[in-house]
Formats: C-alpha cells, sequence, structure tokens
C-alpha cells in the first residue's frame, strides 16, 4: 500500500467529507481539471511541479479515487475515473486552462513514469490526445505577444522607408551639390 493510501487510510469519516467538499468546492471553480498519476514520481520531483503550478496559479491535489468520485457526483460532472489506476493527481486551473496542459505535458516528457490520465474543460471529457493538443496551443501571453508583434510590423516597416527615403534623399544632394 502507499503511502497515500497509508494517510487516506487513517482520516476520519468527518475529514474525508471535508476533503470531499473541498475537492467539490474546486472542481465547481476550475476552468480546467486535469487528472495524473503520479505512481513512481518521488515526492522532491512532485514538490517542484506543485511549485510549477502554483507559479502559473494552478492547483494540484493529491486525493484518493473515491473521495474524488463523490466530489464529481456532488459537481454533477460525467468524469468516468474507474478506468484510472495509481495515486491521482489533479490540476485545478482557474485562470489560463491551457497553461496546466502544458506544464503537466512537460512534466510528463520529463518524468516518464508521470502520466497525464485524462480531464474536464467545460463541462467536456477530455481525453489524453485533447490534453497534448492542448499544450501545443500557444498561452495567452505568447497569442497576446504575436499579436502585438504582427501590429506593429506594418508601422515598423513603414518607419524605415521612410527612413531609407530620407537617407537616399540626403546621398543624393549631398553628391549634386558635392
Amino acid at each position: 500500500m502507499s503511502a497515500v493510501a497509508d494517510i487516506f487510510n487513517m482520516l476520519t469519516k468527518e475529514q474525508k467529507k471535508q476533503i470531499v467538499e473541498e475537492l467539490a468546492d474546486r472542481i465547481k471553480r476550475q476552468q480546467s481539471l486535469i487528472f495524473t498519476d503520479v505512481t513512481g514520481v518521488n515526492v522532491t520531483e512532485i514538490q517542484g511541479l506543485r511549485k510549477k503550478l502554483r507559479e502559473a496559479e494552478i492547483e494540484y491535489k493529491v486525493a484518493k479515487k473515491n473521495l474524488i468520485k463523490l466530489a464529481l457526483e456532488k459537481e454533477k460532472k460525467d468524469m468516468n475515473i474507474d478506468e484510472f489506476k495509481g495515486s491521482l493527481g489533479l490540476a485545478f486551473s482557474y485562470k489560463d486552462p491551457i497553461r496546466s496542459a502544458k506544464i503537466l505535458d512537460n512534466f510528463s516528457k520529463e518524468h516518464k513514469e508521470f502520466k497525464i490520465l485524462g480531464g474536464i474543460m467545460e463541462n467536456k471529457v477530455l481525453a489524453i490526445e485533447d490534453i497534448e493538443e492542448l499544450a501545443k496551443i500557444p498561452s495567452k501571453d505568447e497569442l497576446l505577444t504575436m499579436f502585438i508583434g504582427s501590429l506593429k510590423a506594418p508601422i515598423t516597416n513603414f518607419a524605415n522607408i521612410l527612413q531609407g527615403s530620407t537617407r537616399n534623399l540626403l546621398l543624393i544632394l549631398k553628391q549634386i551639390h558635392g
């Protein structure tokens, strides 16, 4: 039995009820929720992942499957997690639903034992492939940078043309008076 299972088995019924309530609240507020299998990933690596996610304003919780199922049912989310094996981690994204997919996808590439299992976004169930595709989409900040760059390019090019014309005119005038 894993250390996570040992800890959850020691909880009282009231503590488990509190965990279900907290999970249900997070499920209600999320823009995206990604399920992961943390089996085989050491505590230090999970702490590093949590830090990256926290910096991106994403919460990451590990919980027992039965408690997660109860929270999903409470929030009427139609996600079947019975097929998921191992210790489950949940990434709750409240602002940028794509950011969590990017961070978790990168982490899974660096740690082969860490697996993305599926997720929920806008009340739609996501398969592993869907999350991998989301991870490829540029983030909101990247899209804004690209958009600003595309707006700035014509203005910069026009300014360069004007400067070039002025320089050429000055060179011609110098040669005439030269």
